[in-house]
């Protein structure tokens, strides 16, 4: 085994808004380092990164001020960094949303609804059958979460809630609608950490090296 698979993945956790401390916490107890990131140079030598809730027109338009958009575009596209995006993080990563334009990173082949599930006083809990995390059922919190209306042929439904799909994977990204990091199952943040792995044991022997094991 080389030193480059011993080591602890480095996983960036956008630190503009949103549960990033939870985030953190939630990829340290599944075996990364999580540094915060706020500068479009603090992506720099990450093996994995974060979008974590928050308010997704906001956070554009101030990633787009500050040149982190484009920064968190070209990691996406170019240099294929293993993404995972929550709520607001899932909005960020879709080609396009069903309100009209807003700045995104884009990524993911899928058109996200905003607040698909009513506004914040419309919070709520809800068991999610997700046969890829295993058989026991997990438990999503939901706060002004969207849902995907539209997914290419290259996207996977991981999970639905009342009939739409609620966490998605494509190559290197995975979405969820929901908010992992507010629960004590870790199974998400493990599974994506797993990727970012197996993404950079790829590189590091020049191949693909993306597919997740459940």
């Amino acid at each position: 085994m080389t030193l480059a698979a011993l080591r602890r993945p480095t996983v960036g956790v956008l630190a503009v808004q949103g549960a990033f401390v939870e985030h953190q916490a939630a990829l340290e107890a599944v075996g990364a380092e999580a540094v915060q990131v706020r500068r479009p140079d603090e992506l720099e030598g990450l093996d994995g990164l974060v979008v974590p809730g928050g308010e997704s027109t906001t956070f554009g338009l101030v990633a787009e001020r500050s040149g982190l958009l484009e920064r968190l575009r070209r990691a996406v596209d170019e240099e294929r960094l293993p993404v995972l995006g929550t709520c607001a993080g899932m909005i960020m990563l879709a080609r396009a949303t069903t309100g009209g334009p807003q700045p995104l990173v884009g990524g993911l082949d899928v058109v996200v609804r905003r607040n698909a599930f009513g506004r914040q006083v419309a919070s709520f809990e809800a068991e999610l059958r997700v046969p890829a995390l295993g058989p026991e059922p997990l438990t999503a919190v939901f706060i002004r979460a969207p849902w995907v209306e539209e997914a290419g042929p290259g996207v996977e439904v991981l999970a639905e809630h009342a009939g739409h799909p609620v966490a998605v994977r494509q190559g290197r990204l995975l979405a969820t609608a929901f908010h992992p990091e507010l629960t004590g199952d870790r199974r998400v943040h493990g599974w994506f950490v797993e990727t970012v792995r197996e993404a950079r044991e790829g590189a590091d022997g020049g191949e693909e090296g993306t597919r997740v094991r459940a």
